[in-house]
C-alpha cells in the first residue's frame, strides 16, 4: 500500500498547535496584528532575532506555528490566514491587583515594535488560584468597573470568568479566571477559548465600518433603481439608450461594492461563527446579578455582524434587482427592434409584388415589341418570297403570322423567367 505523500502532514495538522496548560496564578497576553498587504517582513524573522537573544531554537522558514519556553515566560505565535497573533505565558500574579503588570512587559518593547502589522485586537488573562470558598470567587475591587462587570460560571462551574469587555488604558480587553476545579490542561483550553473570542471578535467588527459605508451607498443606488423601474414602465423608443446607460451606471456601481466588501463579509461571518463556537464551548452558567460573556455578544456584538449581513444580501438583492432591470430594458429594446424588422420586411414584401407587378408589365411590353420587330421581319421575308415568283400574299402572310409569333415570343420569355428563377432558388438551396 502507498502511502499519500502529505498523509503524515495533514494527521499532524491536528496536533499542530496545542494549548499550553496552564496553572494560577498565571498571566497570559496575547495581541494580533493584521498583516499588511505590501509588507516584505516575514513574520519568522523577529521571532528568529528574539531566539537568538534569548539563545533558543530557531523557528524554521515557512513555519506557520511556534512555541517556546525562554526561562522567565512562554511564547505561542501563530499565523493564520490574514493576521498573526503572539500570545505572551508568565507565572504568578498579584491576587489583589491582578492587572498591575501584565505578561507583555517581559518581552523587549523595541521587539515589539519591530513587528510588522497593524495591531487588531489585544488582551491580558489572568489566572488565580483555586478559591477555597465563595467570598475568594469574586474579583478584587480593583480589576473591574462593577457597574459594566460580565462574568459567569465556565467549564460546568469549575472556573467563573470575569470581565468588562472595555479597553483599559494600555488598549487592551482584560478578562479575570478564577480557578475552582479546573485540571491545567484545562485551563489551558479555556484561556485560549477566552483569547480566542476576543481575536475572532475584532476580526470580525473589520467588517463593520465597510457595511456603513455600504449602506449609504446602497440607499442611493436602491432609489435609482426605484426611479428607473418607474420610468422603464412609461419609457419610449427614444429614451432606450440614455436608460441603458444608467443601468449600466449602476451594475458598475453594484460590481465595485460587492468588490470591496465581499471578501470582508464573508470573512466576517466565518470569525463570527467562530467566536459563537468558542462561547458555546465556554459552558457558561449565569451568576446572580450579571450577564454572561455569550449574552453581551449576542446583544453587542451580534447586532452588528446582523447589519453586515444585511448589508451583503442588500448588495445581492440590488445586484438581482439591477440585472432585472437590464433584462427587461434589453427584452424591450429586443421587441421593438423585431417590430422594426417586421415592418421592414412588410415594406420588402410590398416592393417585391410592386416589383413583380412591373416585371409582368414589362414582360407584356416586351412581348409586343418583340412580336412587333418578329412581324415585321416575316413581312420582309413575304414579300421577298412573293417577288421571287411564290404565289403568297405578303400582306395575308404578315397579318396571319402575328397570333402564332406572339404566343411564341410570350412561350419563350416564360421559359426563360422560370429558368433564370430556378437556377436562383438552387444556388440559394446550396448556400444554405
Amino acid at each position: 500500500m502507498i502511502a499519500h505523500p502529505q498523509r503524515a502532514l495533514l494527521h499532524n495538522e491536528l496536533h499542530a498547535r496545542p494549548r499550553p496548560p496552564l496553572s494560577g496564578p498565571h498571566r497570559v497576553s496575547m495581541f494580533a496584528l493584521v498583516r499588511p498587504a505590501a509588507s516584505t517582513i516575514d513574520p519568522i524573522e523577529p521571532l528568529r532575532t528574539l531566539c537568538r537573544d534569548y539563545r533558543q531554537p530557531e523557528p524554521s522558514p515557512g513555519q506557520g506555528h511556534f512555541f517556546a519556553d525562554f526561562g522567565t515566560f512562554r511564547l505561542k505565535w501563530e499565523r493564520h490566514g490574514e493576521f498573526d497573533d503572539y500570545t505572551v505565558y508568565r507565572a504568578g500574579a498579584d491576587s489583589a491587583n491582578p492587572f498591575a503588570q501584565t505578561a507583555l512587559e517581559v518581552l523587549p518593547q523595541d521587539w515589539i515594535a519591530a513587528l510588522p502589522g497593524e495591531c487588531i485586537a489585544a488582551a491580558h488573562i489572568v489566572v488565580l488560584g483555586a478559591a477555597a470558598d465563595e467570598a475568594q470567587r469574586t474579583p478584587p475591587p480593583l480589576a473591574f468597573d462593577g457597574d459594566s462587570l460580565i462574568a459567569a460560571g465556565v467549564g460546568d462551574s469549575s472556573a467563573r470568568v470575569f470581565t468588562d469587555m472595555q479597553l483599559d488604558a494600555r488598549g487592551s480587553t482584560r478578562f479575570l479566571l478564577l480557578d475552582v476545579t479546573m485540571s491545567p490542561t484545562h485551563t489551558g483550553r479555556e484561556v485560549q477559548r477566552l483569547i480566542d473570542i476576543e481575536m475572532y471578535r475584532m476580526m470580525a467588527m473589520l467588517a463593520f465600518p465597510i457595511a456603513r459605508s455600504a449602506a449609504g451607498e446602497l440607499d442611493r443606488i436602491e432609489q435609482e433603481l426605484t426611479s428607473l423601474a418607474q420610468r422603464l414602465e412609461t419609457a419610449v423608443p427614444a429614451q432606450e439608450p440614455q436608460l441603458l446607460g444608467e443601468v449600466t451606471h449602476l451594475a458598475a456601481m453594484i460590481e465595485r461594492l460587492s468588490g470591496e466588501s465581499n471578501f470582508r463579509f464573508s470573512a466576517a461571518r466565518a470569525y463570527h461563527s467562530l467566536v459563537r463556537q468558542r462561547g458555546a464551548e465556554l459552558r457558561e452558567e449565569r451568576l446572580t446579578g450579571v450577564q454572561t460573556l455569550t449574552g453581551f455578544l449576542d446583544r453587542r456584538f451580534g447586532p452588528a455582524m446582523a447589519f453586515c449581513d444585511s448589508v451583503a444580501n442588500r448588495i445581492e438583492a440590488a445586484a438581482q434587482r439591477v440585472a432585472r432591470a437590464s433584462s427587461l430594458l434589453r427584452t424591450r429594446v429586443e421587441i421593438e427592434r423585431e417590430t422594426q424588422n417586421q415592418e421592414m420586411l412588410a415594406a420588402m414584401n410590398r416592393r417585391a409584388s410592386l416589383q413583380l407587378r412591373l416585371q409582368e408589365t414589362v414582360e407584356g411590353l416586351s412581348v409586343a415589341a418583340v412580336t412587333y420587330y418578329a412581324v415585321g421581319l416575316f413581312g420582309y421575308l413575304a414579300k421577298a418570297a412573293g417577288s421571287a415568283g411564290v404565289p403568297i400574299n405578303p400582306e395575308l402572310a404578315t397579318g396571319l403570322s402575328v397570333l402564332p409569333i406572339a404566343l411564341g415570343v410570350a412561350l419563350a420569355i416564360r421559359y426563360l423567367r422560370r429558368s433564370v428563377l430556378g437556377r436562383t432558388a438552387a444556388e440559394g438551396h446550396r448556400d444554405l
